[in-house]
């Protein structure tokens, strides 16, 4: 690295060593300075715009020598909007770095090398995006409401038009949301928009701080009907969230057709955000899982049953466990409404579960577990005592799925198989991976 001038040592140039999991380019030499916008291998003129204790922040003035992996960004809002911050990488190219990523945390927090890698999981990344929260916010110096992603570099709501990777319709209907909500008594009372696309329809829920008044309710109606969207309010919690003019709408629904199934969820339930590849990562899950008529399944943090229902097509049994009880009783009903009665669902905190727990006795013959961010720490004696022949490990954060392998092998005796990464959230840092451990 090098500074511009020796009186201008906040200019430099360097070459780009790699990303950091929010995607900025990492500059070593000296003080390491992450940069907005530069790839792996690029030279480029930077300035340092704020300093920390472990690094610096920098500004991208220039690139020098560009990347063979660098794109037009598709998106006009790129740079501005926080909802991607890969556009200008080549969608491959974004795959190799997550694996790179994923390979990494590997090596240096679990200590350990899956015996094979898996080829990366890829789908569709445009228009592939079936959940989001839009932020609202009305604007006095615009005169207007802003509806997007929030900004990548402030906390303020994005001036969008549209959206490239949301799901259609919802990706083009920022701009008349917008519209719809300025012209509301309660543009000011909005602040957020919560999006699901389902196969049979698209919801839109909006947080409303404030009743909406008779005009206001006129406005949503005539949206909802001229853009064929359904529209629910949320005065409160997720327990208020009801269908506009209330009563009962008929439950959004999407299909795992390999698998002969059709799940109902609401418009607030989690669903996997991308469901062309979540269809192939639940066929690949029971693809590694390799069950059998007599295969005993026992599904951890199981949702609203996306893996428990298909496994249970290939296994003689399936009990999912989840903490909310909402996403147990979407379960439990998914079960009865595709007549499969080998599955159970019971609802335990698996942050604190009790060592006593019937669902915890067995036996089962595999375990699959999918956790939040956080990772699966709490689980992992629990899984260990029960001695499944296969595990196998969805997460949605490499540094902590390292973390509870090297749990599971260096304490518990499993083996490592296979892992590999899984490109859910096209255009953004998120990591998807998965890792198959064994068990003799």
């Amino acid at each position: 690295m090098s500074a511009a001038s020796a009186g201008a040592p906040t200019e430099e140039t360097a070459v780009v060593a790699g990303l950091t999991h929010e995607g900025e380019g990492v500059v070593r030499g000296g003080k390491t300075v992450f940069v907005p916008g530069a790839l792996p291998g690029e030279r480029i003129r930077l300035r340092r715009t704020r300093r920390h204790r472990q690094h610096d922040d920098g500004e991208l003035l220039e690139v020098l020598e560009p990347s063979a992996a660098r794109v037009a960004p598709r998106c006009v809002h790129f740079g501005v909007c926080g909802g991607c911050v890969l556009q200008h990488f080549a969608p491959a190219a974004q795959v190799a770095a997550k694996e790179g990523e994923l390979r990494a945390a590997l090596e240096r927090v679990a200590q350990v090398a899956p015996r094979r890698w898996l080829e990366p999981l890829t789908g569709p990344v445009w228009a592939y995006r079936r959940r989001a929260r839009l932020g609202a916010k009305y604007v006095y110096k615009k005169g207007r409401v802003l509806v997007g992603f929030r900004e990548r570099a402030a906390p303020y709501v994005a001036d969008l038009r549209g959206c490239e990777v949301l799901a259609p319709p919802a990706g083009s209907l920022i701009a008349p949301l917008a519209a719809l909500l300025t012209g509301l008594s309660i543009r000011e009372q909005v602040p957020q928009i919560e999006v699901a696309v389902a196969d049979n329809a698209t919801a839109l829920v909006l947080r409303t701080l404030t009743p909406p008044a008779v005009a206001d309710l006129t406005l949503l109606e005539e949206f909802a009907h001229q853009h064929g969207v359904r529209i629910y309010l949320q005065p409160s919690g997720l327990d208020s969230v009801q269908a506009l003019g209330g009563g009962t709408a008929e439950p959004l629904r999407y299909g795992l057709r390999a698998f002969g199934l059709e799940l109902e969820f609401r418009p607030t339930d989690f669903v996997q955000v991308n469901g062309v590849v979540n269809e192939a990562l639940v066929g690949l899950a029971a693809e590694l899982l390799e069950l059998t008529p007599a295969a005993r399944v026992l599904d951890l943090y199981c949702g609203l049953g996306n893996f428990t229902l298909a496994l249970a097509r290939r296994a003689h049994s399936v009990v999912g466990v989840e903490g909310d009880s909402g996403l147990i009783a979407r379960g439990r009903a998914n079960a009865a409404r595709n007549q499969l009665a080998n599955v159970e669902f019971r609802q335990a905190d698996l942050a604190a579960p009790a060592a006593d727990a019937p669902w915890l006795r067995g036996p089962y013959s595999h375990v699959l577990l999918d956790p939040p961010r956080t990772g699966a720490r709490e689980m992992l004696a629990a899984v260990a005592r029960l001695a499944p022949g296969r595990v196998l490990y969805i997460s949605c954060h490499p540094g902590s799925l390292a973390r509870d392998l090297m749990t599971l092998v260096h304490e518990h005796g499993f083996t490592l198989e296979a892992a590999g990464v899984v490109d859910m959230f096209a255009h953004t840092s998120h990591v998807e991976s998965l890792a198959l451990l064994s068990r003799s």
